[in-house]
């Protein structure tokens, strides 16, 4: 969401999310390393996605501000885990991750109620991101199998958080949507209660 003259966060917001999420499943997949994925969960998923975070709250959008902001926080917090493991301050274990994954599962589960009253393709990159996460608390809790096919879960979702970009990209620079964004998944103009109230009475 962008006021009249400004930008629109979210272009960054989901570049952020979307590439530290692709990166970390290449990672996870045993593609490449974690140096990559430590870079950008400081950089372009922490700091620049909070700082699109804090923009959205200029913009009044309070899914938009709680998402980028909160998201951004995890990825600079998942960070500081590994770092601190790395220097050996704490010893890190499966399930410390796993249960920092299952509190972000649950904040996961609150957006993912709202992403479906935005439209399908928010409901469909929350849909993907709430079980990516229940796979991989299951994954750090006695199902390592489940990591691989969990990153391909993340990955697609992922894709989908670059799509809801490019379609914000494109309608500014063709001047239409050129990307369609589906209808909500939760009926976006239900009917008041009080007038179903008289109808029914």
């Amino acid at each position: 969401m962008s006021a009249q003259g400004q930008g629109n966060p979210a272009v960054v917001g989901l570049a952020g999310f979307g590439l530290t999420t692709l990166i970390l499943q290449f990672h996870n997949l045993g593609w490449c390393g974690i140096g990559p994925v430590l870079a950008l969960a400081v950089a372009f998923g922490g700091i620049a996605q909070l700082i699109a975070g804090f923009q959205e709250f200029k913009c009044g959008n309070n899914f938009g501000y709680s998402a980028f902001v909160s998201y951004g926080s995890f990825w600079i917090a998942l960070g500081i885990i590994w770092m601190l493991n790395y220097y050996k301050i704490y010893t890190l274990s499966h399930t410390d991750v796993g249960f920092f994954l299952i509190a972000w599962t649950l904040y996961t589960l609150i957006m993912w109620v709202g992403a479906m009253r935005i439209h399908g393709a928010m409901a469909s990159t929350f849909t993907l991101l709430i079980i990516g996460f229940i796979g991989l608390d299951l994954a750090h809790f006695g199902f390592p199998g489940l990591t691989k096919p969990t990153a391909v879960i993340l990955i697609l979702c992922a894709l989908n958080a670059w799509y809801m970009m490019a379609a914000a990209i494109y309608a500014q620079v063709f001047g239409k949507q050129v990307l369609p964004l589906g209808k909500p998944w939760i009926d976006s103009a239900p009917e008041p209660v009080g007038t179903l109230a008289k109808e029914s009475a």
